[in-house]
């Protein structure tokens, strides 16, 4: 599944001051980019669990797919 790129041209050319990793305890990271004009860049991963299930039925050849559960 790919994602839509996000393009952020208000950063070009600005000059870092500092870069920062912040990482939870949920497995969330977050990156914090501090320019030396007194703006800062903020970017967040967060992760989800996602609960999937099949039912299929089995037999000879390929299982078939009877249906599927999503949240």
């Amino acid at each position: 599944m790919s994602s839509p790129i996000i393009d952020c041209p208000e950063v070009v050319g600005k000059t870092v001051s500092s870069l920062k990793l912040h990482a939870t305890e949920c497995d969330n990271v977050e990156i914090v980019i501090e320019f030396t004009d007194g703006t800062s860049f903020s970017s967040a991963y967060e992760s989800r669990a996602v609960h999937k299930a099949t039912l299929i039925r089995t037999g000879v050849g390929t299982p078939e797919v009877l249906k599927t559960y999503t949240d």
